[in-house]
């Protein structure tokens, strides 16, 4: 006969009698710890809502807001309060999907026409009646054909489309307040717990992120524990609308996108092609320096190579494909190929290895139009991409200085960061002894520089693990560049060989990597860890002389040509305009230096630099100015780069 009575057993130990049924919730408050900011909670290691009733011995352990399972949960249950209001609002609207994401949550809506500002303000007041009505969510498990059924019965075709790719015969289903979402949960407990959120904008975004599907409207927002995270966070968002590299990108001159041209397809401007110049003469001196070999393959290459690496089934539709003399190229995306075929091209001893190939290769990949975003998300662009070949016995001390050269680069551009090891995803080639063999080697060599790293499980790429390195800039946001990639795979794949000491043919291992990832993508971060201000170093224009009146014209251009012919990157505005208007030209621009010239410095022969800060230096000869600049240069890019690099 079955006891009336269970076990619970806290997270301290401490363990309790409860009669069989009680709801999770109830059982911790019983337990008295924890309940403050408590949303759901762990049953026996999974999570569920506090309503979820214990019909056996179990461990429960609370989930509090602060953590980042909670803050999920509460905004997760946010994008549920706001389809009910929209709902409310617009009653013929499609609900489609509304996670909550790593700034806060967003749902995705078929309406007949794009929602404004003013509608995201009804919305909001709708979500605070909603919330003040405190109304509890309910959880109900349905077979795939009962929720097809309700589903279809309210014409939300979404919601079919999402139940109908499912394999598991039920599914659950949430409701508050009339308002019924498929959904796996947990959810807060009642509405009435979302004490402070935001709707922030809202965009177009296709269904599934296909372009081939329908346009929805997808509305974003934010929810925090308490106001004043949400204040914090929104004034930090405030910030980041003021460092957004498309808006500083127009001010200051640096690139352009063109519906003419196409989606997701750069054009450089002339300050923005010279700092993307100036990194990658920085780069190439960085690899030279470490030992790389600088090579450069093919933009085509036959699709048989494609498919021979394993691309034309695992990765064939971020890929562009075209036919010349009837026959077929893939556009590439990636470098490996041309890299493995540089070290097939003769015969390799291990005294030759590691063999470093760098290259500062344009790919284009198939990116989905919903996804574009600035320079951030582009379908071409240039990786500084390398592939190491080598031993397996020198492996270990190959990563290790692939992630000493990461954190080498990113400390000259002020960037703290964070490692991950990303794991086998569901499609990859390769055995499961080689991928345990890579994954084992970025692990040990983590952990042998005692640098902390979390895992991603399954967000590696289809040939091997890799490493993530996510920058963090000066708001704190994390981005990805760098990546360390292991692979025994695609090396046995091309037959890649080296005769070892006991003249026989071993197979090497190859490391794909990346220290600034796509140009594009680390220009993007930059100008907005910057905000636009770029460190005299980078600078697109270093200095710029600005004239008081026409009487100085003679001697301002003959400063000019010394400076410029000195290595500085320097401009000359001497317009007939007041010196009030060039001088805040020259602010908006963020030129590191201004040097305004006027009847003093022609008198003394030299000139008054200005920084970018307003500070005010001592009045000096051009000569002297260049060398303090050259110091600062070399001093703030750890003495890699001085003067002349452009």
């Amino acid at each position: 006969m079955q006891s009336e009575t269970i076990q619970v057993t806290f997270e301290d130990g401490n363990r309790q009698t409860f009669p069989r049924g009680i709801s999770v919730g109830e059982a911790l408050r019983s337990w008295g710890k924890g309940m403050n900011g408590t949303v759901a909670a762990y049953l026996n290691g999974h999570l569920v809502d506090l309503s979820r009733t214990l019909e056996q011995d179990s461990e429960v352990r609370p989930v509090n807001t602060s953590s980042p399972e909670g803050l999920d949960i509460l905004r997760h249950s946010a994008s549920h309060i706001m389809a009910q209001a929209v709902k409310s609002l617009f009653p013929e609207a499609k609900v489609a999907i509304g996670p909550a994401i790593e700034t806060g949550f967003y749902y995705d809506f078929e309406v007949e026409r794009p929602f404004t500002q003013e509608d995201l303000e009804k919305i909001e007041a709708k979500m605070a009646q909603i919330i003040a009505e405190k109304l509890p969510f309910h959880r109900k498990v349905l077979s795939r054909e009962e929720a097809v059924r309700f589903f279809d019965a309210s014409g939300e075709k979404y919601k079919i489309e999402l139940i109908e790719s499912f394999e598991d015969p039920t599914v659950s289903i949430y409701e508050q307040g009339g308002f019924v979402d498929l959904c796996r949960g947990p959810h807060i407990p009642d509405t009435g717990c979302l004490k402070a959120y935001r709707l922030t904008s809202v965009a177009g975004a296709y269904w599934r992120g296909d372009e081939r599907n329908a346009m929805l409207q997808r509305i974003y927002g934010t929810a925090f524990p308490d106001k004043d995270a949400l204040k914090k966070y929104l004034k930090l968002l405030e910030e980041a609308q003021r460092r957004d590299h498309r808006r500083l990108a127009r001010e200051l001159d640096l690139f352009s996108f063109s519906d003419e041209v196409g989606a997701g397809m750069v054009i450089y401007h002339p300050k923005g092609a010279l700092i993307r110049h100036i990194l990658e003469v920085f780069e190439k001196k960085e690899h030279l320096r470490r030992g790389y070999h600088l090579v450069q393959g093919p933009t085509l290459l036959k699709t048989e190579l494609w498919k021979r690496s394993g691309h034309f089934d695992h990765y064939r539709e971020n890929m562009y494909f075209t036919e010349i003399d009837e026959q077929s190229y893939g556009i590439k995306p990636m470098n490996c190929l041309s890299h493995m075929l540089i070290y097939k091209s003769r015969v390799r001893s291990y005294r030759d290895l590691p063999l470093r190939y760098f290259e500062l290769g344009t790919v284009h990949r198939h990116e989905k139009s919903g996804v574009l975003h600035g320079l951030l998300r582009v379908r071409q662009f240039t990786q500084d991409d390398a592939h190491i070949l080598c031993t397996p016995d020198q492996l270990h001390g190959e990563i290790q200085s692939i992630i000493d050269f990461v954190i080498d680069v990113m400390g000259i551009f002020g960037f703290s960061y964070d490692m991950e090891i990303s794991t086998r995803p569901e499609k990859a080639i390769g055995t499961d002894a080689d991928w345990e063999r890579a994954t084992s080697a970025l692990v040990s060599a983590l952990q042998a520089k005692e640098i902390p790293f979390s895992i991603c499980e399954g967000e590696g790429a289809f040939y091997g693990p890799k490493i993530d390195v996510k920058l963090r800039d000066a708001l704190d946001r994390r981005w990805q560049c760098a990546t360390i990639q292991c692979d025994f795979t695609l090396p046995d794949r091309f037959d890649l060989t080296y005769v070892g000491d006991d003249g026989n043919r071993h197979r090497p291992v190859m490391v794909h990597r990346v220290i600034l990832g796509a140009i594009e993508r680390f220009m993007g971060v930059l100008i907005e860890h910057y905000a636009g201000a770029f460190p005299t170093w980078l600078a697109p224009v270093q200095a710029i002389l600005v004239t008081v009146t026409d009487a100085q014209h003679e001697f301002a251009r003959g400063v000019f040509d010394r400076l410029r012919n000195a290595g500085l990157r320097v401009e000359l505005d001497d317009r007939n305009e007041k010196l009030g208007y060039k001088i805040r030209e020259a602010q908006t621009q963020k030129i590191p230096y201004m040097l305004v010239i006027g009847d003093r410095e022609v008198q003394a022969g030299g000139i008054s630099p200005r920084r970018r800060d307003g500070s005010q230096l001592e009045l000096m000869s051009p000569e002297s100015f260049v060398a303090m600049v050259e110091r600062e240069c070399l001093d703030a890019s750890k003495g890699r780069v001085g003067l002349g690099i452009a």
